[in-house]
């Protein structure tokens, strides 16, 4: 568990759109998605896995009130990735990741 992982997941689930590069976007997609497909089975072992992963009761609560009845039927590909560009001080790749509407 990468700890800017677990940060970056809680804040696009309360948010549902955050920016960052390009390379973390991509390790976040997997990350959140997995989460997301936990909460589909809304359990005490599924809430209990979530937070341990996530550690924010605020995103935990959302995950599977909201987020998860929102994707119940879809079977992946919730969250998307736009790339904005480069960044000015270090020209890394950056872009939004946001949850499918």
């Amino acid at each position: 568990m990468i700890p800017y992982l677990v940060n970056m997941t809680a804040h696009l689930f309360i948010y549902e759109k955050i920016n960052t590069t390009l390379a973390r976007a991509k390790k976040l997609k997997s990350y959140a998605e997995k989460l997301i497909t936990i909460g589909k089975t809304d359990s005490v072992n599924s809430r209990r896995i979530a937070t341990s992963k996530i550690r924010d009761k605020q995103a935990v609560k959302k995950l599977f009130e909201v987020i998860s009845k929102r994707y119940a039927d879809r079977n992946g590909g919730c969250i998307q990735i736009f790339k904005l560009g480069f960044r000015q001080g270090d020209s890394a790749p950056l872009a939004i990741v946001r949850l499918i509407q």
